[in-house]
């Protein structure tokens, strides 16, 4: 990891280009060498990024973990959120990038964002060769599409293969989790629009009633909704995603205290402070020294 600068870095896809196809795949190795230690810096994205080593070696540091590298290891970056590479530029892979609008938004499209591209939870499979087989044959599939651009429906085949890939990777993880697949809900459904709206608000200080009110529901509705589908409150899913973001710049960042608190949305540094010990346990300082001390 490199030393830490008042921003973090972010990368962004064709944002200068919307015309293009919200899309890019390369050789991962052919990337590493490329990027140099750049990619060794922590950073973010705008766009949803998928890492597929081929090979045993090395580790990856994705917020505040760090994930060793073992055969056919699949990470899944969501935008926004800060990784970064170790130093080894000899690996072998895929590394696929794709923008916000390449997601439909329909009910799988939902499901598949807060389910494999889950900001909280564990960004990385494992697959064993015969998955690996049917991954590459929709890599491979999407390869020669993408030598045929400009042709009749090519963005499509594109799109449905990616869906199809992430499909059969989540079918394969839960069937290994013995956790039965399904996003035919109601209240899944309307859990994902809010997820979502945290993600577009979380710095702009909305309530659990404004959400509500963006939903068209009743702020009772909207906490139902939360405790069916993941046992947690409307508002503890606000404080934590505020909470993410104060970590992530506490610890990837030297911006000041202040600096952190006005980044997420508080006026009032002293207010941070108080907030931030309430759901953490220690100050934003006290954790600041400790996450660089060693990461978790």
């Amino acid at each position: 990891m490199k030393d830490q600068k008042n921003n973090i870095e972010k990368y962004h896809l064709h944002k200068a280009h919307p015309e293009k196809l919200q899309f890019a795949i390369y050789d991962l190795n052919e990337y590493r060498k490329r990027s140099g230690s750049m990619a060794a810096i922590a950073h973010s994205h705008s766009y949803y990024q998928i890492i597929w080593f081929f090979n045993d070696g090395g580790k990856h540091i994705i917020d505040f973990k760090s994930y060793t590298i073992k055969k056919n290891t699949i990470l899944f970056i969501s935008k926004d959120r800060i990784h970064a590479f170790d130093e080894n530029l000899d690996v072998q892979g895929y590394l696929i990038h794709f923008n916000e609008s390449f997601f439909m938004h329909n009910d799988v499209d939902i499901f598949l964002k807060y389910n494999i591209f889950n900001a909280i939870g564990n960004p990385r499979y494992i697959i064993d060769n015969e998955t690996a087989d049917i991954a590459n044959s929709y890599v491979n599939l999407i390869k020669k599409e993408l030598t045929s651009r400009g042709a009749f429906g090519y963005e499509d085949i594109i799109r449905f293969s990616l869906k199809s890939l992430l499909i059969n990777l989540e079918r394969v993880h839960r069937k290994g989790e013995n956790t039965h697949l399904k996003f035919n809900s109601h209240y899944e459904l309307q859990f994902a629009k809010y997820k979502e709206l945290i993600e577009e608000n979380y710095q702009n200080g909305l309530s659990v009633s404004d959400y509500a009110t963006l939903l068209n529901i009743s702020s009772k509705t909207l906490t139902t909704i939360t405790k069916s589908v993941i046992g947690k409150s409307a508002s503890e899913l606000i404080s934590e995603r505020i909470i993410l973001e104060a970590k992530r710049l506490l610890r990837f960042t030297s911006l000041q205290i202040g600096e952190v608190a006005f980044k997420i949305g508080f006026e009032d540094a002293s207010y941070f402070v108080k907030y931030f010990k309430r759901f953490v346990g220690t100050s934003p300082k006290v954790y600041r020294e400790q996450s660089l001390a060693k990461i978790e």
